[in-house]
């Protein structure tokens, strides 16, 4: 236990150094997760809370994403596919960005479809269950989310660091770095952990009320 808050400590001295060598040698002690437990549940909650003050923010901020990103990665291609076949030039980086622009997108695209309930759910099998069977399964699933999100927030957060302190460079490009889209995949499954939070109080609020738990949804049905 001692070992745990010690290395906890180590993790928050780190961060607050802004030293990325430090922070890659800290979220290698064990207490790495559970550091991480804390970003999900209480970084997750806080940002339910806020996502909720702001309605705006709340219906806008996923879609805002999805769409610039997938805007770019489309005129990249266009422009450098008439560039390279028409005028033989081509910019360096123009086969290096998308790819990464389409991490960002994936893993909001993710949230996005939590919050939508568009993932597996396996609506018309749970549709048939007690009412009590629906809510276990509805709460099994933020569980596993929440628990996905911790593995996922903890392993990319290394490689952040990891690529910062190497100072890995986009290839293509000479002052722009690697970790500054590592980085978007620890927050898009912060903003994950925030949607399943906000749909398991949901799920629990209709199951005081006596109203329906399981919903058919389609993607793009918001």
């Amino acid at each position: 236990m001692s070992s745990t808050f010690e290395g906890l400590g180590t993790i928050v001295s780190a961060i607050i150094s802004m030293d990325s060598f430090e922070i890659t040698e800290a979220l290698d002690h064990q207490a790495a997760y559970v550091f991480g437990l804390g970003i999900v549940l209480i970084g997750g909650l806080l940002l339910m809370f806020l996502l909720r003050a702001v309605p705006f923010l709340d219906r806008y901020l996923e879609r805002t994403v999805l769409i610039t990103t997938y805007l770019i990665i489309a005129a990249v291609i266009f422009v450098e596919v008439i560039r390279r076949f028409v005028f033989q030039v081509q910019a360096p980086w123009s086969t290096t960005l998308p790819p990464y622009l389409f991490l960002i997108m994936t893993w909001v695209g993710c949230a996005y479809n939590t919050k939508l309930r568009t993932h597996l759910s396996f609506s018309e099998i749970r549709s048939n269950l007690p009412r009590a069977g629906q809510l276990a399964c509805l709460t099994l699933d933020a569980v596993l989310w929440l628990i996905f999100a911790l593995i996922v927030i903890v392993t990319t957060l290394k490689q952040t660091a990891n690529s910062a302190s190497n100072f890995q460079i986009l290839l293509g490009t000479d002052n722009v770095m690697q970790w500054w889209f590592y980085a978007c995949v620890p927050a898009s499954w912060l903003l994950l952990s925030a949607r399943v939070m906000e749909n398991l109080t949901e799920d629990f609020a209709r199951y005081r009320s006596g109203e329906p738990l399981i919903q058919l949804t389609a993607i793009g049905g918001e």
